[in-house]
């Protein structure tokens, strides 16, 4: 189903009222009730669904069943649902109080950190909330009037009515005050650090706990310059984008609009009622209901009398990725920009053959290292691709078994996203190479690209339509890994036969030393071929020969606009080139009355895996 009607959470804080059931038709039988949390899947406090196959389940149970991709592909860079939506009724005084920024609250408290806006719905006469500081102050100052209860003189006490919008970045001291009625849209997070709180007592009789030294450390002393709304919008930020929407009944009482799959519509309903329709399903709505359309509903529409507030999720502005291959003998981690351009690389020794869990923290600090080098906050970073030798199961995040990193059943994306807060994606190295010349090198105008890379083994890549082939059960393909000559020589696998038997650096010195008693390089074999020797003549032909078989094979079964050469051994693809063209044209079905892929050198070298990984 596409529409979800939702029921709140509910929070009985000591200041709150009970205007929310009065006004807003919350279902609540408490005496207080100062928080509705609307649309919530935040372990703390979910909304739960009212209507549908899905009734009586929580938010969270319905994302966990239908997956993340409800929310749209803007909201892939979250490991989570993005935002948490409320009514606050404030009968008294909150707390003066402090959010973090997600680098803070993600290494302190394990969840991110919280920016948000407040829509004002009622004000009694005279109400005001605080808003930052009235003038700079100092650390040591702001500590002093913390400790001698003098902080209310130096904050900016902003008088409130309604329809007025403020917009609170994390870091920015804030308190709504007594008689204010809001609807709040924020990150969804609950780390709050209280500061001041009128000397007020909780249930338990006690003084309610304070936060100093963690307020002290991310408070923005500076006073906050109110820009009223961010036309035209009403509120616009990485975390969440908020319309207003107004049907008077009279000269407007229907709108339309469409939900892409880009972002899910939520649709706060601050006044009025009637219907919504989306799909053939027809939902009513009142006053303080919250509604949700999934990513990709299509077209939907609003009849009736209401205010509401319209919160989807926009692109990422300058976005940052990570790329990280963890080899063998060396890890290289990147940087990538939205313009595929790698900023910054870090590399060091991996040191194979420690516990896996001791790698991937290393790992993972160097990454977040990298990060405050180069100076990108970390909510800047919209996610971590990791390229792993081996075989990977994609879709669990694991490395089933890498003998190059000695690691077999290793739960990388979970490990590492432990302490890197982004989603994480892994894949086998050789298909980040493929995916990486494909966004980036010799495969940047085609959709569908097949890539060799000729080195110690023979790996590779199959991108359709721009994305990595991964197969129906574990991701990557093995191109090294088809038998090219029925009982030939046995592969690294266990079988006999293999492309990678033939067309490795080892398999090429291997057949030079058969042929001529020397251990040659293979710039020295294909030099020797090249000038006339006639057994290195024989054994070049025999290279080709193999390696052309491997991509005939590929070809007739994938059908890509391009095959790439890459790894050590495409140095010396301007002798191989004509004669594997040759034989494409011979051998892929169709011959030339089909399609022929072109053939090409990969460009990007060993920055390939970067890019790519940073593309997952």
């Amino acid at each position: 189903m596409s529409i979800l009607k939702l029921r709140p959470a509910c929070k009985d804080y000591l200041w709150g009222g009970h205007r929310l059931v009065e006004e807003y038709n919350v279902d609540y039988k408490g005496e207080i009730l100062a928080e509705a949390w609307v649309l919530s899947a935040h372990p703390d406090g979910p909304s739960v669904i009212d209507n549908g196959p899905y009734k009586g389940k929580t938010f969270r149970d319905y994302l966990e069943a239908e997956g993340m991709e409800v929310l749209g592909t803007h909201c892939r860079r979250f490991r989570e649902f993005p935002i948490l939506t409320k009514f606050i009724d404030a009968r008294d005084n909150l707390s003066i109080q402090v959010h973090p920024g997600n680098g803070f609250a993600l290494q302190n408290e394990g969840q991110y950190g919280k920016t948000e806006m407040w829509y004002v719905l009622d004000a009694e006469e005279g109400a005001y909330l605080y808003y930052g500081f009235r003038e700079e102050i100092s650390r040591e100052e702001f500590a002093e009037r913390i400790r001698d209860n003098t902080l209310l003189e130096v904050l900016n006490a902003v008088p409130v009515h309604r329809g007025d919008v403020l917009f609170i970045e994390s870091g920015t001291l804030h308190a709504i005050g007594k008689g204010i009625l809001i609807a709040e849209i924020q990150q969804n997070s609950n780390v709050t650090y209280r500061i001041y709180d009128y000397g007020r007592v909780g249930k338990d009789g006690k003084k309610r706990d304070l936060h100093i030294e963690k307020a002290l450390a991310v408070t923005n002393r500076v006073p906050i310059v109110r820009s009223g709304s961010q036309y035209p919008h009403v509120a616009d930020c990485d975390y969440f984008t908020v319309d207003k929407l107004n049907l008077d009944g009279k000269l407007t009482s229907r709108m339309q609009g469409t939900v892409f799959d880009s972002s899910f519509l939520s649709i706060l309903i601050l006044d009025g009622e009637g219907t919504i329709s989306c799909r053939g399903e027809t939902v009513s709505y009142r006053k303080g209901d919250s509604i949700f359309l999934s990513a990709g509903s299509g077209n939907w529409q609003i009849e009736g009398t209401c205010d509401a507030l319209l919160t989807t999720i926009r692109e990422k502005a300058s976005p940052i990725r990570a790329g990280i291959i963890i080899g063998s003998s060396q890890t290289r981690i990147g940087l990538v920009d939205d313009r595929q351009h790698i900023l910054a690389i870090r590399s060091f020794p991996t040191r194979a053959g420690r516990p896996a869990a001791e790698i991937i923290d290393e790992v993972a600090q160097a990454a977040l290292d990298l990060l405050e080098d180069q100076h990108v906050p970390l909510d800047q970073c919209v996610g971590v691709g990791v390229g792993v030798p081996g075989t990977i199961d994609r879709r669990a995040g694991k490395v089933l078994y890498s003998n190059n990193i000695q690691w077999e059943d290793v739960s990388l994306a979970r490990d590492l996203g432990r302490v890197i807060p982004c989603p994480v994606r892994i894949a086998n190295d050789a298909d980040c190479a493929a995916l990486g010349e494909a966004a980036a090198g010799a495969g940047r105008d085609y959709a569908d690209v097949a890539m060799f890379t000729l080195g110690n083994g023979v790996g590779g890549g199959i991108i359709l339509n721009g994305q990595v082939f991964e197969g129906g059960i574990m991701g990557g393909s093995e191109v090294g890994h088809q038998v090219v000559r029925v009982g030939g020589r046995r592969c690294s696998c266990g079988r006999k036969g293999c492309l990678e038997a033939y067309v490795s650096v080892p398999a090429l010195i291997r057949a030079a030393r058969e042929a001529t008693d020397k251990d040659l390089t293979p710039g020295e074999i294909f030099r020797g071929a090249s000038r006339g020797n006639i057994d290195l003549q024989e054994i070049v032909e025999q290279y080709e020969q193999m390696l052309g078989e491997g991509i005939v094979n590929i070809v007739n079964m994938f059908r890509p606009q391009l095959i790439l050469l890459g790894g050590a051994l495409s140095d010396y693809a301007g002798q191989m080139l004509p004669p594997i063209r040759e034989m494409m044209e011979r051998d892929c079905f169709g011959g030339v009355h089909g399609m022929i892929p072109e053939i090409a050198v990969a460009e990007l070298g060993e920055n390939a895996g970067i890019i790519g990984a940073a593309n997952l």
